[in-house]
């Protein structure tokens, strides 16, 4: 999914930089402590199909990311995924 300030065309590396800043920085502080470090720990491991996922888990809203993650609910079968299940560990391991 391309959200109207990524293009098609980027490469991962530029994808990668923009999926920090976007963990970083979700709006909620909370989800932030989930999501940055996260990032800063896998992100350059991410495959390319990864990333993708990445992308699309931060387009849901903050407070059904949050509660994914923190498995407060259940994850609906339209946003799990192989990524969301490592930041689920990653927390869970933390």
């Amino acid at each position: 999914m391309t959200t109207p300030n990524e293009t098609a065309g980027d490469s991962d590396e530029v994808r990668r930089r923009r999926v920090r800043f976007r963990c970083w920085h979700r709006g909620t502080k909370e989800l932030d402590l989930l999501m940055g470090p996260f990032a800063d720990r896998y992100l350059g491991e991410l495959t390319t199909l990864q990333l993708d996922q990445m992308e699309d888990l931060l387009t849901r809203p903050d407070l059904d990311l949050y509660n994914w993650i923190t498995q407060q609910e259940a994850i609906p079968t339209d946003a799990d995924c192989e990524v969301l299940r490592l930041i689920i560990e990653f927390h869970i391991s933390r």
